[in-house]
């Protein structure tokens, strides 16, 4: 009989730092019990073939004590009629005082019969005695047989036993890592919706900073020209109009009566200051650019979005920052360069 080997499945605690949880090791905790959720779900399809050829086994074990057990009882009731049929027969014989000749002639006590009784007798009983003989002898061999399956039966149950116990741990095991899969699930969920209740908030907090910003910047006095030329001067003409409210399709700077920009119109505007005249379309103004180059962009080049530009327009700072007239509700501002989403392209007045 083979030995069955039993794999043990380990659930995977990882202890969790004191504080500053981050939503990635969060996920990686999360992936580490998944994998091994997933070679445990995978070891159960094994056991479960192993349990059930040790089952099998056992079955066999159990029709073949049963099948021995029947072939017992068979020649046990056999031999019980060959004994009850002769006991029978020789009693009737008594009782009727020989009148059971007239069925059975060999009981006749007349001296035609009496050598054809004896013959009877003679076969009858070694027949018998051969059959009490040879149910010894099958009873000795079938209960050696049924004491061998018997220590079988209790082999193939132990290895049944086994495989039972190797399922319902492994089976354990599952459900311990799905239950501790489901938690990090519901802490990153948690990460994350902190992350953006914090992001939002910071948002909010920038937003009512800038709106605040703005409600101080002195509209009423006119900017400074520019003292560089080119994109140079362009940009410090837009920087000039830092806190100037959005206002759609207007191109009105500080000190003007009512001042306001919207996209095209800062960038029209600032490079106006230089000399260059720019239409007031983001679309228009993308057309009259020459492309350049992410690698080559230079402050004063404008940042299109939308097809052929038509959505927004932007002017290019320095590194990682452009300045903007963005929407209704703000104002012009510097903010962070956005080269993903929408953006079509850069190009040069």
């Amino acid at each position: 009989m083979a030995l069955v080997t039993v794999c043990s499945s380990t659930v995977i605690l990882i202890s969790r730092p004191a504080a500053g949880d981050s939503i990635s090791s969060a996920k990686a905790q999360a992936a580490a019990i998944e994998a091994e959720l997933t070679a445990a779900q995978n070891r159960m399809s094994a056991l479960s073939q192993q349990y059930d050829a040790a089952k099998s086994h056992l079955e066999a074990i159990d029709s073949g004590i049963a099948s021995t057990k029947a072939s017992i009882t068979a020649d046990l009731r056999q031999v019980s009629l060959d004994r009850k049929t002769l006991s029978k027969a020789a009693i009737d014989n008594y009782v009727t005082d020989g009148a059971a000749a007239n069925t059975n002639p060999i009981f006749g006590n007349n001296n035609k019969t009496a050598g054809a009784a004896t013959e009877y007798n003679e076969i009858a009983e070694g027949d018998l005695n051969l059959a009490v003989s040879t149910l010894h002898t099958a009873q000795s061999s079938l209960t050696t047989q049924e004491a061998h399956l018997q220590g079988q039966q209790s082999s193939a149950q132990a290895a049944l036993n086994a495989e039972q116990a190797a399922v319902n741990a492994n089976q354990e095991a599952i459900n311990q890592q799905q239950s501790a899969l489901n938690q990090e699930n519901g802490q990153i969920a948690s990460l994350v919706h902190a992350a953006q209740a914090a992001a939002a908030a910071q948002a909010a907090r920038q937003t009512q900073t800038r709106l605040h910003s703005a409600s101080f910047v002195d509209l009423s006095n006119a900017a400074p020209p520019p003292t560089a030329a080119g994109g140079e001067g362009a940009v410090q003409a837009a920087e000039s109009q830092i806190g100037v409210p959005y206002v759609w399709g207007a191109e009105s700077p500080k000190g003007s009566g009512d001042p306001g920009f919207d996209c095209s119109g800062l960038t029209a505007w600032s490079w106006g200051q230089v000399g260059v005249d720019l239409p007031h379309y983001s679309g228009a103004q993308m057309s009259d650019s020459t492309p350049v180059p992410l690698s080559d962009l230079q402050p004063g080049d404008l940042l299109f979005y939308g097809p052929g530009g038509s959505d927004h327009v932007a002017m290019y700072v320095g590194p990682g920052t452009m300045i903007e007239a963005p929407e209704t509700g703000e104002s012009v501002h510097i903010t962070a360069l956005r080269l993903g989403g929408d953006f079509v392209g850069a190009g040069r007045p």
